[in-house]
């Protein structure tokens, strides 16, 4: 039995939509068990399954401004805390929250504790693709500065969650640069690219531009925060960047997607009978594309790098991306991605 805690008070939805995910979740899957974590009360409003899942009561929560570190240092009974305290100590197996991501990194940090070797943990998210195929990406905003060492490190971890989690055989791992050729970049891309091309370990396929990400071009792909001049097209099954680069790709890809259906669904609402008339024929494609575009459905950010599965879910997520989070930390479970990855990175620290 896989056991799940479950961060009830963080995110702007809480404690609904992660209840109702937890719902769904333990309708759909026999093999895992939930706590979660937060006002008992407000989490019994919502909650509907009744086995399986179990609440650890605290009134205390880390709010969305609070300043991370010292949150976690002086809010020892918030939900986040106590969930993460129990990984540690082996209690659950994995968690999840939707609240304040700083503080859960912190929290991932100093309460879980990192990999040995691993000296910066980073933030890992499976991005879409126009193709549906999907590519990895990390570091998502755990860390604004790198050496060409975490890089290596992200690449080698993504490269175990394509395979292991996602059903990749010998993914290809993309360093994201501002052109495709060997000699691009600054010195932090052009000792990257070759610590990587001297591992043999991962599949390695050069440099990839963002304006081909969408296009499955790599399955992983690493980065940093020099390649500011990308447009977003799809190259890779993993991405690797530097935590200031790899958000900001994440927002704009999110904006851009949610900016194009919006748009599409304006001129069609505003449109002639023509436009209704190609909507309703085309309906069924653009169903596809919506769920094409969808974050929702991928599941959170991983916190790699730790000891065990830490998993952040959009402050904004509702049921249907908790449940798909759920979905996503089982089979990371299933597969022991983790441990593998800690049997492999303690060999190299």
């Amino acid at each position: 039995m896989k056991k799940i805690a479950v961060d009830a008070m963080g995110g702007d939805n809480a404690p609904q939509a992660l209840v109702e995910g937890v719902n769904q979740a333990i309708r759909d899957f026999d093999d895992i068990e939930i706590v979660l974590y937060g006002d008992e009360a407000k989490i019994k409003d919502y909650l509907t399954a009744t086995e399986r899942v179990s609440i650890v009561h605290t009134e205390e929560k880390i709010d969305s401004d609070d300043e991370p570190t010292r949150a976690i240092r002086r809010k020892k009974k918030a939900s986040m805390v106590l969930a993460a305290k129990d990984v540690k100590a082996g209690e659950v197996d994995a968690m999840l929250s939707a609240g304040n991501t700083g503080a859960l990194l912190a929290a991932g940090f100093f309460i879980v504790g990192r990999i040995k070797g691993v000296e910066r943990p980073g933030l890992m998210s499976t991005l879409p693709t126009v193709d549906g195929r999907g590519y990895d990406m990390l570091d998502l905003g755990a860390n604004a500065e790198n050496t060409p060492e975490h890089l290596h490190q992200y690449a080698v971890m993504g490269s175990y969650y394509a395979e292991n989690v996602r059903g990749i055989q010998k993914p290809r791992v993309g360093l994201l640069n501002n052109g495709t050729e060997a000699s691009k970049g600054d010195t932090l891309r052009k000792e990257t690219y070759q610590l990587l091309s001297e591992d043999e370990s991962i599949h390695f396929v050069g440099n990839v531009e963002a304006r081909d990400l969408m296009d499955g071009v790599a399955d992983v792909v690493v980065a940093d925060g020099f390649t500011g001049k990308q447009e977003l097209n799809g190259v890779a099954d993993v991405v690797v960047t530097d935590g200031f680069t790899g958000n900001a790709v994440l927002k704009t890809m999110e904006g851009t997607a949610f900016g194009i259906l919006k748009q599409l669904k304006q001129a069609i609402a505003t449109g002639n009978w023509k436009a209704k008339l190609g909507a309703f024929l085309l309906k069924d494609r653009l169903k596809s594309l919506k769920q094409t575009l969808d974050f929702s459905d991928v599941g959170g950010a991983v916190l790699f790098g730790l000891q065990a599965p830490v998993v952040k879910t959009h402050g904004s997520s509702d049921a249907k991306a908790v449940y798909s989070t759920i979905r996503q930390i089982r089979t990371m479970l299933e597969t022991d991605v983790v441990g593998k990855s800690v049997k492999e990175l303690s060999k190299e620290g």
